[in-house]
């Protein structure tokens, strides 16, 4: 191992092109896979920025967008016969929604409505007291800077209207971007006024509830989807998962997204295969006088073996910095990429995977070099 580490530092300039596609193929792999992350991360915000530790909703919900109405006293009843609860259920409003611009243009937004007190389970985490204090007032919304101009707004105080209620915007946050309709937060008494002809008086789109423990909360869900098929319970962090994995595996984005990154592993692997290939081929000499003085054939294959295993190592050296700027470059253009430890522990051993599967493809010209060709 040591050896072919030697031998691929003294002719660094002709593996060159095998580092650099591994390393392409890491970075391609590590940000197309941290820009999947990132995009799915925004249909779990309603979710992510809550404090509630159970979720409560109709049957077989994946996603906070697709909740349907449920019989608020009746799930209210099933929540409250349990012990470990830390507080009263809370009623949490989920709908689409059309939003009338002040100019006549028309937008379609997602209102997301909940009680606002402090320590509550549905008010998102991002409302200060002071936006909970102002969205307490009838017929108020908040929106997310980055919709502004999506929304027709412009300044705080500008106005529209929400499936035929007038509303005033009071305030804005930040990082709540959204893959599809833009989130509209606001109290639990505007929500059901905007959403009334979707989510009927008595009843509401999903129960929240705070646990005793994390431990607790895990037990709830389960005993509630035994004792209560016909509706859906789960954990906060559960309920999380099961939105982006809804929108990577049933939307054509989360397809297409997932098709690149394969795409680009597939690139790097050609081109990987190819460079150390060409390297193994423009070292046949070498190779040919080792087999003239005795060296047994699998031992040359198998120092080729490690000359691919730190090609692939060298690769994942340099596509990591590469990584951490195009992540800055990205998110200082407003483009949210998720770089977590296992994407780049799991990008790193595909690749040095990727560049070991070319190793053996380069030994298919071990297996052709002579000691005769020496002589030529």
């Amino acid at each position: 191992m040591s050896y072919a580490f030697q031998t691929l530092w003294h002719e660094k300039t002709r593996y060159a092109a095998g580092m650099g596609a591994v390393a392409f193929s890491a970075v391609l792999i590590i940000m197309q896979v941290g820009l999947l992350l990132g995009l799915f991360e925004l249909t779990s915000i309603p979710v992510d920025h809550t404090s509630a530790d159970l979720w409560i909703g109709a049957q077989d919900v994946k996603s906070v967008d697709l909740g349907k109405p449920i019989h608020t006293n009746t799930h209210i009843a099933r929540l409250t016969e349990r012990k470990g609860l830390k507080g009263q259920p809370e009623e949490f409003l989920a709908n689409y929604a059309n939003f009338e611009k002040s100019d006549g243009g028309m937008e379609r937004c997602f209102v997301l409505g909940s009680t606002l007190e402090p320590g509550t389970a549905g008010a998102a985490d991002v409302l200060t007291p002071e936006l909970r204090s102002r969205l307490s007032e009838p017929d108020t919304i908040v929106i997310d800077q980055s919709d502004m101009k999506r929304m027709g707004m412009k300044v705080v105080g500008d106005k529209g209207t929400l499936n035929g209620v007038n509303v005033t915007l009071v305030g804005t946050v930040k990082g709540l971007k959204s893959l599809a309709a833009p989130w509209v937060f606001c109290s639990l008494t505007t929500g059901r006024k905007c959403l009334t002809a979707f989510v009927p008086h008595g009843y509401t789109s999903y129960l929240l509830a705070r646990c005793e423990s994390p431990q607790r909360a895990q037990e709830l869900a389960e005993e509630l989807r035994r004792d209560y098929p016909e509706m859906s319970a789960n954990t906060a962090d559960e309920f999380s998962f099961s939105c982006r994995w809804y929108w990577l595996t049933r939307t054509k984005a989360g397809l297409a997204l997932g098709y690149a990154a394969l795409l680009g592993l597939t690139v790097g692997a050609v081109i990987t295969a190819q460079s150390l290939y060409a390297a193994t081929m423009a070292s046949a000499k070498e190779f040919a006088t080792l087999l003239a003085l005795g060296i047994p054939r699998r031992k040359i294959a198998g120092l080729v073996l490690a000359q691919s295993l730190w090609v692939g190592v060298a690769g994942v050296i340099l596509a990591v910095p590469a990584v951490f700027f195009l992540v800055l470059a990205a998110e200082a253009a407003g483009t949210r990429i998720l770089i977590k430890p296992i994407v780049l522990v799991g990008a790193g051993l595909v690749t040095i995977g990727t560049a070991l599967l070319a190793g053996l493809f380069a030994l298919r010209s071990v297996r052709r070099i002579e000691p005769m060709s020496l002589l030529r």
